[in-house]
């Protein structure tokens, strides 16, 4: 890739050549289990992609037969999440965890110090590609991959910036997602790639014809095992798809979530941060269903992509040894309490789809087990048998993807800058609002779309002390300063402003 161009797009005036270098491993060694190749790793994560939308899995009413093929050849965690955010852009801190192994708050402190994912593979004898969405910092970015494709930024606005694509729909509000005129997903290829200046690709077609270009004329035609990430920008606004997957959904057929409200009963901390600025307040049953007819579109596309690249992996000889690995960075709200973003605890955001196919993983195996996100980096070096960093904080699951179903974790935690904290268990689920002392409690057995709120309830003071308990245990293992008490004792980023670069990322 033209390095200007990838300078400019990440948006960072480091020097050609200043490359970080590389953090020093152990040396490399075979698998555990004899002298088998070691296998690859092909890596997709999308952006937005919430739990609620496989079709295979928990919605009919979307379409996504490629990812329903991994679903059914691979091993699905329903009960993944993420350990939360110090920022507006979720998928930043979430990445962030994901590439470094750190949890939350040793995260936010920065990554500079530690081997990344693909640093860890790469320094081992893996060869390393990325092509996509990475969202990091460039420097970070060079260590981590030895090859890269088109890298894109955090988010992809469609123009006019600030403009029609927001607070629809809206009368006399002409923004369509299929109109290639306005920029966001819609992109000039001369701009990224060596490509006719002229042609208009989306961002999902030109990243998957890059990686797939990759795989079959580099990743399959070598030794060396490899490690390739594939970034979508997609499903994230502005949900923009080609008009024949918009059709698929028409707008007053796109079913309203049981949970829908108006407006969110109280400020959440966030309530006006820029992905709740897509539709009007108060919200309308058909506001709801144009935001999900477009999300929906724009999922069915990116699954459309994901089925060329599994079918271009079959096509290179190299299926039968490589583990897909298909996740997303956080999940997203889009009418669920009043709300349209991911800037919440609530499950329609802090969880996201899991899913692990490859050599020896059982075919249509679905777990209920609680695990992160940010698991995978030790997990794809367990599986690989290289070894993992001592800086590497999230454990490896593979013990669950080779059929022992022993708890790994029996609770998780997240949060929110200094506006929420999430501690939740298998059945239950604590949500605290420290800047305004508020507090919710949710039985997620019996109460999945998080509808009735037992905090207030004498019956569930019991329960109620014991996930606050919980909550707190976390609290001090994370290295998480802030009192739930008395929430301006700490340092209190929830009151900062979200900076030009947090409200377009």
């Amino acid at each position: 890739m033209n390095r200007r161009r990838f300078i400019g797009w990440m948006g960072s005036g480091i020097a050609a050549g200043s490359v970080a270098p590389a953090l020093s491993m152990a040396s490399a060694q075979m698998p555990a289990g004899g002298g088998r190749q070691r296998p690859n790793f092909l890596f997709i994560i999308c952006d937005d992609l919430m739990f609620r939308t496989i079709h295979a899995l928990n919605n009919p009413e979307v379409h996504t037969p490629n990812i329903d093929r991994l679903v059914a050849s691979g091993y699905t965690f329903t009960h993944c999440f993420h350990q939360g955010s110090w920022s507006g852009a979720v998928c930043l801190p979430s990445r962030t965890m994901l590439n470094s192994g750190l949890t939350a708050f040793h995260a936010e402190a920065g990554i500079d110090h530690v081997p990344t994912w693909g640093q860890a593979l790469g320094n081992a004898g893996y060869d390393t590609y990325i092509c996509g969405k990475w969202h990091l910092d460039p420097t970070v970015l060079q260590r981590s991959f030895k090859e890269m494709g088109p890298i894109g930024p955090g988010m992809l606005p469609s123009t006019p910036i600030n403009g029609a694509a927001y607070d629809r729909p809206r009368p006399g509000d002409t923004w369509q997602p299929w109109d290639e005129s306005l920029k966001g997903h819609w992109i000039h290829t001369g701009l990224w790639v060596n490509a006719n200046p002229d042609r208009i690709e989306h961002s999902a077609e030109m990243y998957t014809n890059c990686f797939i270009d990759h795989l079959l004329n580099k990743a399959a035609k070598r030794d060396a095992p490899f490690f390739m990430y594939l970034g979508f920008n997609s499903p994230h606004d502005p949900r923009q798809a080609p008009r024949e997957f918009v059709d698929l959904y028409p707008q007053d057929k796109i079913e309203v979530p049981p949970n829908f409200l108006p407006e969110h009963p109280f400020d959440q901390g966030d309530d006006k941060i820029r992905d709740e600025l897509l539709a009007p307040f108060p919200r309308t049953p058909a506001d709801v269903q144009l935001q999900r007819r477009e999300y929906y579109a724009l999922i069915t596309y990116t699954d459309h992509q994901i089925g060329r690249v599994l079918d271009a992996l079959q096509r290179s000889g190299k299926a039968a040894n490589t583990y897909v690995i298909l996740t997303a960075d956080h999940g997203l709200a889009v009418g669920e309490h009043g709300l349209m973003g991911k800037q919440n605890m609530y499950e329609c955001s802090t969880r996201m789809p899991l899913i692990v196919s490859g050599p020896g993983i059982p075919a249509g195996r679905r777990s209920d087990q609680l695990v992160y996100q940010h698991n995978l980096y030790a997990t794809t070096c367990d599986l690989a048998g290289v070894p993992v960093p001592e800086t590497v904080e999230f454990p490896s699951i593979a013990a669950l993807l080779r059929g022992q179903d022993h708890p790994v974790y029996d609770a998780v935690f997240s949060y929110y800058k200094n506006f929420q904290r999430m501690a939740r268990t298998r059945t239950h689920k604590i949500i605290v609002y420290p800047q305004i002392q508020r507090v919710q409690v949710f039985n997620i057995e019996d109460d999945p779309w998080e509808m009735h709120d037992l905090s207030a309830d004498p019956s569930a003071a019991g329960l109620r002390g014991e996930l606050m308990r919980r909550l707190k245990e976390f609290q001090a293992q994370l290295g998480d300063k802030l009192d739930l008490e008395h929430p301006s004792a700490a340092k209190d980023v929830a009151m900062e402003s979200s900076s030009e670069k947090e409200q377009w990322t």
